[in-house]
């Protein structure tokens, strides 16, 4: 009998019955709730005359579109209606909830770690596409509709279909001021935006192996960009450190439980997956986009394309859209492109590490002339964490705004948002258009890239800025 990859392990342990026709309904141990997705759910319930199934398996956070300046009235009433609906829902109902104002608020898939709420061998679902951020905790974690998660509310399961499996192999190990936000943009440049449509993504490997949880969810949290819903990584003693004592995490017996069953839960040696990609580290060099998706990325020593070079029609209208959008001109040096704006922060690079590693670069050096430069952390906790540091006063030394927690610049549902044809250096993760605002043009970076350009004033060579 073939072994079982990780992806087999947790789909077959929440089988609830086969419906046929390759789908099953699938149970769900927990989901994460924010201001956004949500509202459309509770209504379902109210409708429908349904109580919510097991309260205790929700977490609620407001993080899209609270805003980041400051703690307080919120300005903006389309921002104050939502954060006010999902109060008002979350108290009809008795799901647990991070308030605004309270140490635990922060991003989703920021929180739902930091707490405990995510864990090995566990379904999680939230009504956000960058949930894949869990999977590097070896829990089966994926995106879905604002409607499924009434369906999870009510039900607590939800109709699936299996995925077909990829490894992502990784090799070698990564040279200085090379990050897993560079891996993530060089595998996504390699197999294109659409690479891991239809698979569960396991990223497996010695260079796995030597990543900080920080570096495995920036990893798993991009597999969305390459088309993938789920990214894995299977559980260690890394994940198990990170994980002990933590507030929602199980305690005493039950801990020592837990973590016996999630040792079973690696692919077994023998396990066959659909799709096998190898990725050698030592290759990877600092990345940034110059186009409209994750995939139009390239090393910074590059130049942008021309796109008469593409490899399909359909591919050089792509690129032709995208550089006008961009207003680039084909054959300039990445890093002779100018910006007007940084932005470090994001469920993808908002976590402690990723701060460290950008104020490593700002330490001493000042924020360009004519540049506005923001630093969001992925939650209050990590805010509070920063400034025991001192991590706060190296930024704002060196002219960087330093914020509250919450989704900020991602996402341009707040008050943080580009202006038609502002450039920005940016640690998130979607480069598309109007993503960080109407007319605004995006580059995906790692933060010490994007603290680098902020500095420079235009993109630029970390490995450069501090020899």
């Amino acid at each position: 009998m073939t072994g079982r990859t990780l992806y087999d392990k947790l789909w077959d342990s929440h089988v609830v019955a086969d419906l046929g026709g390759g789908e099953v309904l699938l149970y769900v141990d927990r989901q994460l709730v924010h201001e956004v997705s949500s509202p459309q759910a509770f209504q379902s319930l109210r409708d429908g005359a349904r109580g919510l199934r097991r309260s205790a398996t929700h977490l609620a956070v407001a993080d899209h579109a609270v805003p980041t300046r400051e703690r307080g009235t919120i300005a903006d009433p389309l921002a104050r209606a939502q954060v006010a609906e999902l109060v008002d829902n979350v108290t009809d109902f008795h799901v647990p909830y991070l308030p605004l104002d309270s140490a635990g608020q922060g991003i989703v898939h920021v929180v739902g770690p930091e707490t405990g709420f995510t864990l090995p061998g566990i379904t999680l679902v939230c009504g956000d596409s960058h949930t894949t951020t869990h999977g590097a905790f070896g829990a089966l974690a994926f995106g879905i509709g604002a409607s499924e998660c009434g369906t999870v509310m009510a039900a607590q399961c939800l109709r699936q279909a299996r995925a077909k499996t990829m490894r992502v192999t990784l090799t070698g190990a990564l040279s200085a001021w090379v990050s897993a936000k560079d891996v993530a943009l060089a595998l996504i440049a390699k197999i294109g935006a659409l690479g891991a449509a239809g698979y569960a993504v396991e990223y497996a490997g010695p260079a796995v192996s030597a990543m900080a949880m920080a570096a495995r969810m920036t990893l798993c949290n991009m597999t969305i960009e390459a088309g993938g819903r789920i990214g894995l990584i299977a559980p260690d003693e890394t994940t198990f450190a990170f994980l002990c004592d933590r507030k929602r995490a199980p305690k005493g017996d039950l801990w020592d439980a837990a973590v016996a069953y999630w040792r079973t839960l690696p692919s077994d040696t023998d396990a066959v997956f659909d799709r096998e990609v190898t990725l050698d580290l030592s290759d990877v060099t600092p990345h940034v986009t110059w186009g409209t998706t994750p995939d139009e990325a390239a090393p910074i020593t590059a130049a942008v394309p021309d796109p008469a070079d593409a490899e399909s029609a359909s591919a050089r209208r792509h690129a032709e859209k995208a550089l006008a959008y961009m207003g680039l001109t084909p054959g300039t040096p990445l890093e002779a492109i100018g910006i007007d704006r940084v932005f470090i922060g994001s469920c993808t690079n908002g976590r402690i590490e990723d701060l460290r590693a950008a104020a490593a670069i700002a330490k001493g050096r000042h924020v360009a002339p004519g540049v506005s430069a923001i630093v969001v952390p992925g939650s209050t906790a990590t805010k509070a964490a920063a400034e025991a540091e001192g991590l706060d006063r190296i930024f704002t030394e060196a002219g960087f705004e330093w914020r509250h927690a919450g989704c900020s610049m991602c996402v341009a549902m707040n008050d943080d948002r580009l202006a038609p044809g502002e450039r920005c250096a940016s640690t998130s993760n979607r480069n598309f258009e109007g993503r960080q605002g109407a007319g605004g043009r995006t580059h995906l970076m790692s933060p010490a890239m994007a603290a680098a350009a902020g500095i420079a004033g235009h993109l630029v060579d970390v490995r450069r800025l501090m020899a």
